[in-house]
């Protein structure tokens, strides 16, 4: 392994595990640019699931009273994005995943830029169980069409009076699963070899550390202060992605 490599999977843990720990998803959007740069699209891709899956586990700790307390909500999300995943899957043998990412990445853009400079956020109070359910599938869909799970369904809680961590209550479990399901995908694909295991063994402790330092700060947060993080995020998150699938990084 070279200086290089080994500043380039650092620097992709630090980034996807902070990101995580702040915010309950991104992980890919902050850490692929890095990994790409020094390893095959497959493997950095596993490792970015990998990251994501692990660093979201110590997320699950911090709100797990309000998972507990709220499971149903949860379901309502989740279950659908089972289902959602198989039919992501299997519109790549028809789409072309890259317009996709680049049309999910302009709503974010235009959703996150909009909502960001205005001094009064959305507020959506009224129950809306259907919405959430089709957010849920949509969320699965592309999760398993694109890996972006997490796209959606933010923007959707974004719009919720739920607190900060009711919010991550949802938003958090979801993408593990989503994306634990991803991991288990890309390894019978071949993503996995013993290189694997040793950048993993580099980026893991990384990621780990910076999402300690992600939840420090999230606990800082009030609800307002999250609420607009998360929009201002989208608006960040829209422009990588963009930028990401122009660039083909």
């Amino acid at each position: 392994m070279t200086g290089e490599m080994l500043i380039y999977l650092l620097l992709a843990g630090l980034a996807g595990g902070f990101i995580n720990g702040l915010a309950g998803f991104g992980t890919a959007l902050f850490a692929l640019g890095f990994l790409l740069q020094i390893l095959p699209p497959l493997e950095a891709v596993g490792l970015v699931l990998v990251l994501s899956v692990f660093s979201g586990l110590q997320g699950l700790w911090i709100v797990r009273q309000q998972i507990f307390d709220n499971q149903k909500r949860l379901l309502r999300f989740l279950l659908p994005a089972l289902f959602g995943i198989p039919l992501g899957v299997y519109s790549l043998s028809f789409i072309d995943t890259t317009i996709l990412k680049t049309l999910i990445g302009l709503f974010m853009l235009f959703y996150g830029g909009f909502f960001a400079l205005r001094a009064n956020l959305p507020v959506l109070s009224k129950r809306a169980p259907v919405i959430d359910r089709m957010v849920g599938l949509i969320g699965g869909v592309l999760g398993g069409a694109a890996g972006l799970s997490g796209a959606i369904i933010t923007v959707w809680l974004s719009m919720r009076p739920y607190s900060k961590n009711e919010t991550r209550a949802v938003l958090q479990p979801y993408n593990v699963a989503v994306l634990g399901l991803s991991v288990l995908m890309v390894a019978v694909n071949g993503a996995y070899s013993l290189n694997s295991l040793v950048h993993l063994a580099v980026v893991m402790p990384a990621g780990l550390i910076a999402a300690q330092t992600g939840i420090w700060l999230f606990k800082r947060l009030d609800n307002e202060q999250f609420r607009r993080l998360l929009i201002i995020l989208m608006f960040v998150s829209g422009l990588m992605l963009i930028l990401r699938s122009l660039t083909g990084l």
